[in-house]
This record gives C-alpha cells, structure tokens and sequence, in this order.
C-alpha cells in the first residue's frame, strides 16, 4: 500500500473514531486496527496522536466548508443563502452519526494543552466565520451583523451536539431572520 492510501485509510479510521468515541479514548492501536495501516507504518505517517488529529480536523474542515457552501450555493437570493446555512445546519443535525462539531469537541478534550489542534480550531472558525462575513456583505447588511449570525450558529451546534437534536438549528434560524429584519 502506498504513503497517500496508507494517510487516507488511516484518516478514514481516525474521523470514523475520534469524531463518534473522542479523541482522548482513542488510541494509536484502535486507528490501526481500524485502518488495516500497520503501527509502524501509522507511525511513519503521523509520528504523534496530536499529528494525526490535526491532520484529521483539516481534512474534515475542508469537508464540513465544501458540504456547507454546496447547499448555499444552491439559492439565488443573498438573504436566503444567510437562512440555507441555518437549513444546512439543521439538516447535519439530523444525521445519524451527528455528534456535535468536531472542533468543538477536540478543543474540549485539548484545546488546553495542544496548540496544534486549537490552531485547527481557530482556522476552522475563523474560516466558517469570514464565510458568513461573505454573506453578510452579499446580502448588503452591516457587517455587524456577522458576529451575531456567527454565534446563533455556534451556539445552535453546541445545543444540537448536547441534546442530539436538529431543533437549535430551526430556533438559530428563526433568530437569524428576526436579527435581519
């Protein structure tokens, strides 16, 4: 097996584990197990756990933004693209396997002691922010409003991951449209 299908097996493992088990009870053995990628071989790819959650985040940042802008996309109008987030939100929500925001969760669990996964962190709100800043100014709204948008958002993840439920995204929604007016 080759470096890159060797990295994205084990990638494929470690998102199925750290995301649905957390990251701290997952360890090196269960992502090769997982994998079929030898210890010695994981290793050579990813030579700390911290490396591999980090590349882990990047990758489903990536993922989490092309899914999101996919689904907006898809609206003409540039208040109803700011609305088809909280719609996108919700319907992630009610995925089977939905179990909060992955950022959110690995900051939790080591946010306080590796400043490679809040580095992750950090670009990947930053990044889901700027975009709805995109939004905003599409729209033609005050930028001030990004802030607040961006913490309905927020907010309704965190609620939705707690109480395994899509109903914070509709509640977010209907926030949003009453912020706009």
């Amino acid at each position: 097996m080759d470096s890159a299908t060797a990295r994205e097996q084990a990638l494929d493992a470690a998102e199925r584990l750290f995301y649905g088990r957390g990251v701290q009870s997952v360890g090196m053995d269960d992502v090769r197990g997982a994998s079929g990628v030898s210890l010695k071989r994981l290793y050579q790819l990813f030579p700390a756990k911290e490396q591999l959650v980090e590349a882990y985040l990047e990758r489903r940042d990536l993922r989490w933004r092309a899914r999101l802008a996919g689904a907006v996309a898809g609206h003409e109008d540039p208040r109803e693209r700011i609305m088809a987030v909280f719609d996108w939100l919700e319907s992630w929500f009610g995925e089977p396997d939905f179990r909060g925001c992955a950022w959110i969760n690995a900051y939790g669990e080591l946010g306080a002691t590796s400043e490679r996964v809040a580095g992750q962190v950090r670009a990947h709100k930053g990044a889901f922010r700027d975009y709805l800043a995109g939004l905003v100014a599409d729209a033609g709204l005050p930028p001030a409003l990004t802030g607040p948008l961006f913490l309905l958002a927020e907010g309704a993840m965190v609620t939705a991951g707690i109480d395994g439920a899509a109903a914070p995204a509709a509640e977010a929604r209907e926030a949003a449209r009453l912020l706009l007016g």
